[in-house]
Protein backbone atom coordinates (compact mmCIF):
# COMPACT_ATOMS: atom_id res chain seq x y z
CA UNK A 1 0.00 0.00 0.00
CA UNK A 2 1.03 3.88 -0.83
CA UNK A 3 0.89 5.92 2.38
CA UNK A 4 1.36 9.40 1.76
CA UNK A 5 2.58 12.25 4.51
CA UNK A 6 1.96 15.92 3.58
CA UNK A 7 2.96 19.03 5.64
CA UNK A 8 3.40 22.41 5.42
CA UNK A 9 5.02 24.61 8.18
CA UNK A 10 1.64 26.93 8.33
CA UNK A 11 -1.65 27.84 7.19
CA UNK A 12 -1.21 29.99 5.56
CA UNK A 13 0.36 28.00 2.61
CA UNK A 14 -2.81 26.27 1.34
CA UNK A 15 -2.09 26.16 -2.37
CA UNK A 16 1.14 23.90 -1.65
CA UNK A 17 -0.79 21.65 1.24
CA UNK A 18 -3.53 21.12 -1.14
CA UNK A 19 -1.12 20.30 -4.52
CA UNK A 20 0.84 17.79 -1.64
CA UNK A 21 -2.21 16.03 -1.31
CA UNK A 22 -3.43 16.15 -5.12
CA UNK A 23 0.25 14.93 -6.36
CA UNK A 24 0.24 12.13 -3.08
CA UNK A 25 -3.23 10.76 -4.59
CA UNK A 26 -2.03 10.85 -7.99
CA UNK A 27 0.92 8.88 -7.55
CA UNK A 28 -1.42 6.34 -5.86
CA UNK A 29 -1.35 6.99 -2.43
CA UNK A 30 -4.74 5.28 -0.52
CA UNK A 31 -4.39 6.47 2.63
CA UNK A 32 -2.78 10.30 3.14
CA UNK A 33 -2.04 11.69 6.75
CA UNK A 34 -1.55 15.49 6.33
CA UNK A 35 -0.76 18.22 9.08
CA UNK A 36 0.33 21.58 9.15
CA UNK A 37 2.66 22.06 11.74
CA UNK A 38 6.53 23.35 11.75
CA UNK A 39 8.97 20.63 11.13
CA UNK A 40 10.63 21.13 14.79
CA UNK A 41 7.14 21.03 16.83
CA UNK A 42 5.88 18.13 17.89
CA UNK A 43 3.66 16.33 14.63
CA UNK A 44 1.63 14.33 15.45
CA UNK A 45 0.37 12.90 12.07
CA UNK A 46 4.04 12.58 11.37
CA UNK A 47 3.84 9.44 14.41
CA UNK A 48 0.67 8.74 13.12
CA UNK A 49 1.65 7.58 9.69
CA UNK A 50 5.23 5.99 11.10
CA UNK A 51 2.82 3.72 13.29
CA UNK A 52 0.07 3.60 10.58
CA UNK A 53 2.57 1.97 7.63
CA UNK A 54 2.97 -2.42 7.96
CA UNK A 55 5.38 -4.58 6.05
CA UNK A 56 6.11 -4.00 2.01
CA UNK A 57 3.90 -0.63 2.44
CA UNK A 58 5.88 2.49 0.95
CA UNK A 59 5.50 5.87 2.68
CA UNK A 60 5.35 8.39 0.39
CA UNK A 61 6.14 12.40 0.22
CA UNK A 62 6.14 15.00 -2.39
CA UNK A 63 9.90 16.52 -0.81
CA UNK A 64 12.52 15.52 1.29
CA UNK A 65 11.36 18.73 3.39
CA UNK A 66 8.00 17.99 4.20
CA UNK A 67 9.20 14.97 5.99
CA UNK A 68 12.38 15.61 8.24
CA UNK A 69 14.27 18.45 9.95
CA UNK A 70 17.55 17.55 9.45
CA UNK A 71 20.34 14.43 7.74
CA UNK A 72 20.24 12.85 11.60
CA UNK A 73 16.19 12.99 11.64
CA UNK A 74 15.70 11.67 8.10
CA UNK A 75 17.84 8.59 8.96
CA UNK A 76 16.30 7.96 12.19
CA UNK A 77 12.95 7.95 10.08
CA UNK A 78 14.71 5.69 7.71
CA UNK A 79 15.67 3.74 10.01
CA UNK A 80 11.99 3.42 11.53
CA UNK A 81 10.47 2.57 8.08
CA UNK A 82 13.23 0.15 7.27
CA UNK A 83 12.79 -1.71 10.82
CA UNK A 84 9.08 -2.23 9.75
CA UNK A 85 10.12 -3.39 5.98
CA UNK A 86 8.47 -0.06 4.72
CA UNK A 87 10.30 1.62 2.01
CA UNK A 88 10.29 5.49 1.48
CA UNK A 89 9.40 7.59 -2.00
CA UNK A 90 9.82 10.78 -2.67
CA UNK A 91 8.18 12.46 -5.67
CA UNK A 92 10.33 15.46 -6.32
CA UNK A 93 13.85 14.93 -5.01
CA UNK A 94 15.75 17.61 -7.43
CA UNK A 95 13.58 16.59 -10.30
CA UNK A 96 14.04 12.85 -9.51
CA UNK A 97 12.24 11.16 -7.81
CA UNK A 98 13.76 8.66 -5.43
CA UNK A 99 12.79 5.32 -3.64
CA UNK A 100 14.67 3.37 -0.71
CA UNK A 101 13.79 0.24 -1.99
CA UNK A 102 16.74 0.01 -4.06
CA UNK A 103 20.72 0.46 -2.94
CA UNK A 104 21.19 3.19 -5.11
CA UNK A 105 17.74 4.94 -3.68
CA UNK A 106 18.97 4.75 -0.21
CA UNK A 107 22.82 6.11 -1.45
CA UNK A 108 20.96 9.13 -3.37
CA UNK A 109 18.68 9.91 -0.18
CA UNK A 110 21.72 10.25 2.16
CA UNK A 111 24.04 12.31 0.32
CA UNK A 112 21.29 14.34 -0.39
CA UNK A 113 19.93 14.44 2.78
CA UNK A 114 23.16 15.80 3.64
CA UNK A 115 23.60 18.63 1.14
CA UNK A 116 20.36 19.74 1.94
CA UNK A 117 20.87 20.01 5.62
CA UNK A 118 24.75 22.14 4.61
CA UNK A 119 22.79 24.39 2.49
CA UNK A 120 20.28 24.96 5.49
CA UNK A 121 22.93 25.68 7.94
CA UNK A 122 24.96 27.95 5.33
CA UNK A 123 21.56 29.94 4.49
CA UNK A 124 20.96 30.07 8.82
CA UNK A 125 24.74 31.52 8.73
CA UNK A 126 23.93 33.94 6.40
CA UNK A 127 20.74 35.21 8.06
CA UNK A 128 22.61 35.68 11.35
CA UNK A 129 25.52 37.54 9.67
CA UNK A 130 23.03 39.88 7.95
CA UNK A 131 21.17 40.22 11.35
CA UNK A 132 24.20 41.23 13.01
CA UNK A 133 25.42 43.49 10.61
CA UNK A 134 21.28 44.91 10.63
CA UNK A 135 22.12 45.02 13.90
CA UNK A 136 25.53 47.20 14.13
CA UNK A 137 23.57 49.25 11.21
CA UNK A 138 20.62 50.56 13.91
CA UNK A 139 18.21 48.67 10.92
CA UNK A 140 17.24 45.97 13.25
CA UNK A 141 16.02 46.24 16.10
CA UNK A 142 14.39 42.91 17.11
CA UNK A 143 10.84 42.25 18.42
CA UNK A 144 9.62 44.95 20.88
CA UNK A 145 9.37 44.29 24.69
CA UNK A 146 6.66 42.77 26.13
CA UNK A 147 5.43 45.74 28.05
CA UNK A 148 6.00 45.99 32.20
CA UNK A 149 2.64 46.34 32.55
CA UNK A 150 1.95 43.19 31.07
CA UNK A 151 4.49 41.23 33.10
CA UNK A 152 3.04 43.14 36.23
CA UNK A 153 -1.07 41.55 35.05
CA UNK A 154 0.86 38.15 34.27
CA UNK A 155 2.46 37.80 37.93
CA UNK A 156 -0.90 38.87 39.51
CA UNK A 157 -3.02 36.49 37.98
CA UNK A 158 -0.31 33.55 38.35
CA UNK A 159 -0.81 34.60 42.31
CA UNK A 160 -4.24 34.48 42.27
CA UNK A 161 -3.78 30.83 40.63
CA UNK A 162 -4.91 31.38 37.16
CA UNK A 163 -2.78 28.72 34.74
CA UNK A 164 -0.65 30.11 32.41
CA UNK A 165 -2.28 28.64 29.09
CA UNK A 166 -5.20 31.06 30.49
CA UNK A 167 -2.93 33.96 31.51
CA UNK A 168 -0.89 33.23 27.70
CA UNK A 169 -4.31 33.21 26.24
CA UNK A 170 -5.89 36.48 27.83
CA UNK A 171 -2.88 38.36 27.49
CA UNK A 172 -1.85 36.99 24.05
CA UNK A 173 1.10 35.82 24.92
CA UNK A 174 2.88 32.57 23.84
CA UNK A 175 3.51 30.35 26.39
CA UNK A 176 7.37 29.89 26.78
CA UNK A 177 7.41 33.48 26.13
CA UNK A 178 5.35 33.57 29.60
CA UNK A 179 7.36 31.34 31.78
CA UNK A 180 10.40 33.05 30.60
CA UNK A 181 9.04 36.52 31.63
CA UNK A 182 7.76 35.30 34.95
CA UNK A 183 10.95 33.65 35.82
CA UNK A 184 12.85 36.47 35.22
CA UNK A 185 10.02 39.05 37.15
CA UNK A 186 11.41 40.39 40.60
CA UNK A 187 8.46 39.48 43.19
CA UNK A 188 6.24 42.02 44.09
CA UNK A 189 7.34 44.92 46.61
CA UNK A 190 4.79 45.24 49.33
Amino acid sequence: MQVGYARTSTADQLAGFEAQKRDLAKAGCEEIFSEQASSVAQRAQLDNVLKFVRRKDTLVVTKLDRLARSTQHLLKIVDALEAKDVALRILDFGGAEVDTKSPSGKLMLTMFAAMAQFEREMMLERQREGIHKAKQAGKYKGRAPVSKGKVEQARILGAQGVKIPDIAKQLGLGRSTLYRLLKEAKPPQY
